[in-house]
C-alpha cells in the first residue's frame, strides 16, 4: 500500500514537474514573441521619426517660399520641434517608465502623426500658390493674347503684378500668419516623438535576455537609417511635383524647378509621414506592460532575499543615518550631484566642444541645401536624390565602422578619444576645401552688374531702371527673370525693354528688348528667354567636385559618431552617468537644436539681393542671394565655430592622457571614489540609464 502510495506521488510530482516545464517554456515563448512584437513595433515607428525629420529638414525651403518668411523664420519654424520636445522630455521619462510604456509608445506615436498632418494642413487652406510674374496679372489664367512686357500705358495692370495682389488679398489676411500652423503642428510632432526613443529602450532592457538588450538596441538603430535614406528620397520625389499640382493647369506654370520662386508640393511627404506614424502607433496597444523577463534559471526567492539584505547592510554601513538617505533622494541630492559635473573639468570641456560641433553640423545641413542651389544652380530635388542615395548610406557605414574599429582593436579610454580627435580633424581639414569649389556670380543687370554689363563698383545694389527700359512703366518689386541673348539676366521682361512675345507657358519668348539690343551689336540677337541664365560648364564641374569631397568629410565625421557616444560616459563617475548624457542633451538641444536654425537663417537674410513681396506688400522670401557674401558668410559661420572646437579637443586630450595616463583601463582611480553615494544612486539610475543616450539619436541627430 506504502509502495503504491509512493508510486502514486512520484508520478503526481512527475506531472506537476512536466506541467511547470511547460508552463515555464510556454511563458518563455509568449515572452519571446512578445518582445518580437514590440521590436517590429518600435523599429518602424523609429523608421517613421526619422523619415519625418528629414521631411522637414528637406522641405524647409519650400515652407519658406510658400509662406513668404525669411531664413530666421524658417529656422525658428524647424527649430520648434525641439522645443516640443524639451517641453515634455523630462515627465515622460521620469513618469513613462513606470507606466504602460507600450501604450505611451503608441499614444506618442498617434501625436506625432497628428502632428505631421496639422504642418500639413495650411496647404489645404490656402489660395492657389501666385509667385511674382511679370507676364499675367493672374499667372494660371489660359491665355493666348499678345503679351507686351515694357509698355508706356501707366493703366497696364499687367506691368503692376503687386499692386493687383496688394490690392484683391491682403484684406483677406488673418491675424496670425499661416506658417504659425506649420511651427505648432512641427512642435506637437516633437512632443509626440519624446517617448519613443527612451521608454522603448527601457522596454527592452527590462524584459531582454540577459546581456542581449544591447544587441537589440543595435539592431533597431541600424535598421532606423532606413528613415533618412527613404525620407530624402521621398522629399526629392514631392519638390519636384508642383505645390497645387492636381488643382492647376500645370502648362500655364512659367517656372522649373530650379527657380528660386518653385514651390514644390512640401504638404505631401508630411501627410504621408503622419499616416504612417499613425500606422506605426496601433501594435503598441496589443503589447502587454510586463513581460516575463527570460532567464538561464529562475534562481530561489532565498537568493533574492540575500542579496536584497546585501543590498541593505551595504546600504546601512555606508548610510547609518536614515536622514542621510532621505536627503540624496531629494532635490538636495540632485544639486549635488549636480555640482559634481560641473565641477568635472573633462565633462565640462567635453560639453562646451560638443556644442560648438553641434551647432556648426545643424545650422550647415539646415541650409546647405539652398547653398547649393544659390550657388551652382541645382534644383532641391536633385539634391535631396543625392543626400539619400549617396551620402546618407556613406554616414551610416562610417558609423559602423567606426564602432567595429573600436571593438576590434579593444580601444580604451584614450585609443577612443583618439579615434574620435583624428577623425573630427580630418573632417574639418576635408570641410576646409569646400569654399574652393564655388561658382563665379550671377550677371544679373541692376543687381550684379550695370545694364552694360560690367561689374557695380560697389556691393552689389538694386537698380533697376536704366535708360533703355526708363519708359517701360515696369513694377520693380516683380521677380520674373528672363535670359538675354547677350548672357544677362534681367529681372523681368519688362527690365529688359521687351516689347513683344511670343509662346505660351515655359516656352514663351520675348523679342525686341532694348535693353539686349543696347548691349550687343549684333541688332537681331535682342530676345530674352524666361529664367535665369545658365551657369557654366565649369561650375557643373565644381559641384561634382564639392559633392565628392563632402562626402568623404560625412565619413570622417561619422566615424568618430560611435566613439563620441562612449566618450560622455567615460568623462564622469559611473553613478553620474545618466544626469551627465541629461545635461548633455538638454544643453545642445535647447542651445544648438533651437538657436542655431535662426542665427544661420538671420546672417544668411543679411546676402539678400531681392526680396519678394506677399500680398500686403511686406518682404516674403528671398528671390536670390550674392553667392560670395552668402558663401563668405555660410562657412565663417562653420569655421568660426570649429575653431574653438579643435582648441577645446585638444585641451581634453591633455587632461584625458594625463588622467588615464599609461594605465589606461578604461576607467579612472577617481571613477571609484565617492562609493557610499554610487551605492545609493546606482538604484536609482538603474530604470534611467538608457534614457538620454537613447534620446541622443533624435530630431537633430537625423
Amino acid at each position: 500500500m506504502a509502495a503504491k502510495t509512493d508510486l502514486s506521488d512520484s508520478r503526481k510530482n512527475s506531472n506537476q514537474y512536466a506541467t511547470d516545464v511547460q508552463s515555464s517554456v510556454k511563458k518563455k515563448i509568449k515572452c519571446i514573441n512578445g518582445l518580437k512584437m514590440f521590436m517590429i513595433a518600435l523599429t518602424f515607428s523609429y523608421i517613421c521619426k526619422s523619415l519625418a525629420a528629414v521631411v522637414m529638414k528637406g522641405t524647409i525651403t519650400q515652407i519658406e517660399r510658400r509662406f513668404g518668411t525669411t531664413s530666421s523664420e524658417a529656422g525658428l519654424i524647424d527649430g520648434s520641434f525641439e522645443i516640443g520636445n524639451l517641453l515634455v522630455i523630462t515627465v515622460v521619462s521620469h513618469f513613462g517608465a513606470k507606466s504602460h510604456i507600450p501604450r505611451i509608445i503608441g499614444i506618442g506615436c498617434l501625436i506625432m502623426g497628428i502632428g505631421s498632418i496639422i504642418t500639413a494642413s495650411p496647404h489645404f487652406f490656402m489660395e492657389y500658390y501666385r509667385y511674382d510674374s511679370a507676364s499675367h496679372a493672374k499667372p494660371f489664367e489660359n491665355s493666348t493674347a499678345i503679351y507686351t512686357p515694357c509698355s508706356a500705358d501707366l493703366n497696364s495692370s499687367s506691368n503692376n503684378t503687386s499692386s493687383v495682389l496688394l490690392e484683391s488679398g491682403c484684406k483677406k489676411e488673418s491675424g496670425l500668419p499661416m506658417w504659425i500652423y506649420v511651427l505648432m503642428g512641427n512642435m506637437i510632432r516633437g512632443i509626440g516623438e519624446t517617448p519613443i526613443t527612451p521608454l522603448g529602450i527601457t522596454y527592452i532592457d527590462n524584459f531582454a535576455k540577459e546581456g542581449h538588450s544591447t544587441f537589440y538596441v543595435g539592431i533597431l538603430h541600424s535598421l532606423a537609417m532606413i528613415g533618412p535614406v527613404l525620407g530624402f528620397l521621398l522629399v526629392s520625389l514631392c519638390i519636384k511635383l508642383y505645390v497645387d499640382i492636381g488643382y492647376v493647369d500645370l502648362s500655364t506654370v512659367t517656372i522649373k524647378p530650379t527657380d528660386s520662386r518653385w514651390v514644390g508640393a512640401w504638404w505631401l511627404g508630411f501627410l504621408i509621414v503622419g499616416i504612417l506614424s499613425i500606422v506605426s502607433g496601433i501594435p503598441f496597444f496589443f503589447i502587454p506592460k510586463s513581460l516575463e523577463k527570460p532567464t538561464k534559471e529562475k534562481k530561489s526567492p532565498a537568493s533574492l532575499d540575500v542579496s536584497s539584505t546585501n543590498e541593505s547592510i551595504s546600504q546601512k554601513t555606508n548610510f547609518k543615518n536614515p536622514a542621510q538617505i532621505k536627503e540624496s533622494k531629494d532635490l538636495t541630492g540632485f544639486f549635488h550631484s549636480l555640482k559634481r559635473i560641473l565641477t568635472n573639468w573633462m565633462y565640462v570641456i567635453y560639453l562646451i566642444s560638443s556644442l560648438f560641433t553641434f551647432s556648426g553640423f545643424i545650422g550647415y545641413i539646415t541650409y546647405l541645401a539652398k547653398y547649393l542651389e544659390q550657388h551652382f544652380g541645382q534644383s532641391m530635388s536633385k539634391l535631396n536624390a543625392l543626400l539619400g542615395v549617396i551620402a546618407m548610406p556613406v554616414i551610416c557605414i562610417s558609423v559602423f565602422l567606426g564602432g567595429f574599429i573600436s571593438r576590434k582593436l579593444k580601444l580604451k579610454t584614450l585609443g577612443i578619444a583618439k579615434l574620435f580627435f583624428i577623425s573630427h580633424i580630418c573632417a574639418i581639414a576635408l570641410q576646409v576645401l569646400l569654399p574652393s569649389f564655388n561658382c563665379e556670380r550671377r550677371a544679373v543687370a541692376g543687381l550684379t552688374v550695370n545694364y552694360d554689363g560690367n561689374d557695380l563698383e560697389t556691393h552689389p545694389q538694386n537698380v533697376s531702371f536704366s535708360f533703355c527700359n526708363s519708359d517701360c512703366n515696369c513694377d520693380p518689386n516683380v521677380w520674373d527673370p528672363v535670359c538675354g541673348d547677350n548672357g544677362l539676366t534681367y529681372m523681368s521682361p519688362c527690365l529688359a525693354g521687351c516689347k513683344s512675345s511670343v509662346g505660351h507657358g515655359k516656352d514663351l519668348v520675348f523679342h525686341n528688348c532694348s535693353c539686349i539690343e543696347a548691349n550687343n551689336f549684333q541688332s537681331s540677337k535682342t530676345s530674352a528667354h524666361l529664367g535665369q541664365c545658365p551657369r557654366e560648364d565649369d561650375c557643373s564641374r565644381n559641384f561634382i567636385y564639392y559633392m565628392v569631397v563632402q562626402t568623404l568629410g560625412s565619413f570622417f565625421m561619422g566615424l568618430g559618431g560611435s566613439p563620441k557616444t562612449i566618450l560622455v560616459f567615460k568623462t564622469v563617475e559611473p553613478e553620474l552617468k545618466s544626469l551627465a548624457v541629461g545635461l548633455h542633451l538638454l544643453v545642445l538641444r535647447a542651445l544648438g537644436g533651437v538657436l542655431a536654425p535662426i542665427y544661420y537663417g538671420a546672417a544668411i537674410d543679411s546676402s539678400c539681393l531681392k526680396w519678394g513681396t506677399n500680398k500686403c506688400g511686406d518682404k516674403g522670401a528671398c528671390r536670390i542671394y550674392d553667392s560670395r557674401s552668402y558663401r563668405n558668410i555660410f562657412f565663417a559661420l562653420c569655421f568660426g565655430l570649429k575653431i574653438p572646437t579643435v582648441i577645446l579637443y585638444i585641451i581634453l586630450y591633455m587632461i584625458m592622457k594625463k588622467k588615464f595616463g599609461e594605465n589606461n583601463t578604461g576607467s579612472s582611480n577617481s571613477e571609484g571614489t565617492d562609493v557610499d553615494e554610487s551605492n545609493l544612486k546606482e538604484p536609482l539610475n538603474n530604470n534611467k540609464q538608457f534614457l538620454p543616450s537613447a534620446n541622443e539619436n533624435g530630431e537633430t541627430h537625423i
